[in-house]
């Protein structure tokens, strides 16, 4: 007998860039965005700092709820609750942002919002690998990414550079901004009703049965996380690799946007949103992509050591660019991007290894995907808990200190990089 249901998948492109493009844009407003408004309302560097990297924290731990999204309905129907759920804690920042308390009530609402991220994350991967085959999964892993990447363009580039536009055009930081989020929210309601109809229905999209050994198995996917061989090694270069790069990346918004005369650059906002949104953002995917594809040639072994030197060495740029405050926005860009090549080429080395531990040296262990789960709530820990500090820094050491902190810091990710041990084969393409 024939059905319809194997049919359900055959048009990916109608929601798969939709999909992931969504995706990615509450994540760079909650990361990103966020930044760039309470740095314009006149926030300190502490604040921001200590304030938006307690966000990080639904990444953090979202494996503890994922079985959840498997439990309780359908992945088809948590993407489009969860896209409405967005686009509504859009529209509340944008009525909070004139009120009294904006800090705290603004965070109550992001707060909420990176949950329903971070959720949405875990409901979309899942849907993704029940509408597809696996064919077609690997074939469309590069659309993924690249409108994934789209989204932090649109987010840290064109939505800052709109901000400051609109900032310039009313004279009012606080309407700007109102402006930017009531149109985030329009899309992402228009975006959850358009996937309400262009979703597929698989025929495995259903809620897993709860058997009575589920919690029992449960805790024996965290137990063989920590059994693995050698686990403080893992452990030490997931949360370790990123700690100079934690603390940077909560301060090179503000250190853009701060005046000249306490050390910043006195960028107008729409220039960051082209300097760091866009061309930092271009260079840093062209230097993941080249950092794939030369993990795929030559191993993880073997391009580790020029990986890591590349991520860490651009550091640098901030020292120079904080000693020389130059007005030039092309020189500022081209710092930036140079900055921002390096962490892309250098972060490769990073998301090979958590598939490695993930999968095994041989790529036949159990629980993949939750121990992929697992090693991205300790990287993103590992942003986490440095960022929170790095603004309180600043401000005690100024941007020239900083930034020369920041470069010493790096010392615990070389650390961590030579204390792993890794299978000379791995990320290797083999013929």
């Amino acid at each position: 007998m024939s059905t319809t249901l194997p049919m359900a998948p055959a048009r990916p492109w109608r929601w798969i860039p939709t999909l992931y493009f969504g995706q990615g844009l509450p994540y760079v407003v909650v990361m990103t965005l966020a930044v760039v408004m309470y740095k314009n309302l006149g926030f300190s560097n502490t604040e921001i700092a200590l304030y938006t990297s307690w966000l990080y924290l639904p990444w953090v731990i979202k494996p503890l709820w994922s079985p959840v999204v498997d439990l309780l309905g359908r992945k088809r129907g948590w993407i489009v609750g969860l896209q409405f759920g967005i686009g509504l804690a859009f529209a509340l920042v944008a009525l909070t942002l004139p009120a009294p308390k904006v800090l705290q009530m603004t965070l109550a609402v992001f707060w909420l919002m990176a949950f329903a991220s971070a959720t949405h994350d875990i409901a979309a991967d899942g849907f993704y690998m029940l509408a597809l085959p696996q064919r077609t999964q690997a074939a469309f892993v590069g659309v993924r990414s690249t409108f994934y990447r789209l989204a932090m363009i649109g987010g840290q580039g064109g939505l800052v550079y709109l901000a400051g536009w609109l900032q310039d055009s009313t004279g009012n930081v606080v309407s700007a901004w109102q402006m930017v989020f009531w149109a985030l929210a329009a899309v992402f309601l228009a975006g959850a009703a358009y996937h309400f109809w262009a979703l597929p229905k698989p025929a495995g999209d259903v809620a897993v049965p709860r058997g009575e050994h589920f919690w029992a198995d449960f805790f024996k996917v965290f137990a063989a996380f920590f059994a693995k061989p050698e686990i403080g090694r893992i452990l030490a270069f997931l949360l370790l690799y990123r700690f100079a790069e934690a603390q940077l990346l909560k301060l090179v918004t503000p250190f853009m946007l701060d005046p000249l005369d306490v050390g910043g650059l006195g960028l107008k906002t729409q220039d960051v949103g082209i300097a760091y949104g866009t061309v930092g953002i271009g260079a840093l995917t062209v230097g993941g992509l080249l950092g794939g594809f030369l993990i795929s040639r030559f191993g993880l072994k073997r391009m580790l050591w020029p990986l890591v030197l590349c991520m860490h060495l651009p550091n640098t740029v901030y020292v120079a660019l904080a000693v020389w405050q130059p007005g030039s926005l092309w020189l500022v860009s081209a710092a930036i991007a140079t900055e921002q090549f390096g962490y892309g080429f250098g972060f490769t080395a990073y998301m090979v290894f958590m598939l490695m531990v993930a999968g095994g040296a041989d790529g036949s262990a159990v629980h993949k995907t939750a121990h992929y789960a697992l090693c991205t709530g300790f990287m993103a820990l590992g942003m986490m808990i440095p960022g929170m500090w790095s603004g309180w820094l600043q401000d005690r050491l100024g941007y020239v200190n900083f930034f020369i902190w920041a470069c010493v810091a790096t010392l615990p990710s070389f650390l961590a990089a030579a204390w792993i041990r890794i299978d000379p084969e791995f990320g290797r393409k083999t013929e």
